[in-house]
């Protein structure tokens, strides 16, 4: 694997690539990333060709999480996501952008967008219920958002408890019934997560 990536502070677009590396530096010097990131007034454009350097771009993906909480030390996290077809992805980030803006909300934007899953790492102080009911807005209407695009309320963290409505609302209630039916015939005694999704 080859990745291309920008580490400049702020936004950036780590890419990685599957292939030979004469794959590799065929596109490299093609430079069509390059260009587009400058058309774009992107950062830096660095090709990391050796596993060390790889896998110290990556850890900056992997450590988002923290560098969230970070941002408002004291605060709790929570994680959302999302996932669209690939043709609707930039309509969705700038919406969910500007919601956040809108909602007076802290919650960076990540993902690996090749597969149109993005996260939201939602900052907020539990003993803020005003904030806490603006957060629970924000993910719902996101979640709503991804549906009318054809998406999905979740590429990758799962229904867990807070997406068990919205679940319903992708799939309907025959779909539902279904799981259930498929839960019920794997588990006749409901022993794994008894009295959570289906």
């Amino acid at each position: 694997m080859w990745t291309f990536c920008s580490v400049a502070t702020g936004p950036s677009a780590p890419l990685a690539h599957t292939g030979t590396p004469g794959y590799a530096e065929q596109a490299d010097r093609r430079n069509s990333k390059g260009e587009i990131m400058k058309a774009n007034r992107g950062s830096d454009y660095i090709w990391a060709k050796d596993q060390e350097a790889r896998d110290k771009l990556w850890r900056a993906r992997h450590n988002a999480w923290y560098a969230a909480r970070a941002l408002r030390p004291g605060c709790q996290a929570y994680s959302t996501d999302v996932c669209v077809p690939l043709s609707k992805l930039t309509e969705i980030i700038v919406a969910t952008k500007d919601d956040l803006i809108q909602s007076k909300l802290t919650g960076p934007i990540v993902g690996h967008v090749g597969d149109g899953n993005f996260h939201c790492l939602m900052t907020m102080d539990p003993r803020d219920k005003d904030e806490e009911r603006r957060v629970k807005e924000f993910t719902d209407k996101l979640a709503r958002r991804a549906l009318a695009m054809d998406g999905t309320c979740t590429g990758e963290h799962g229904i867990g408890l807070g997406k068990r409505h919205l679940l319903t609302e992708e799939i309907g209630a025959v779909g539902m019934e279904v799981m259930r039916g498929i839960k019920a015939a794997l588990d006749p005694k409901n022993i794994m997560n008894p009295g959570k999704v289906v």
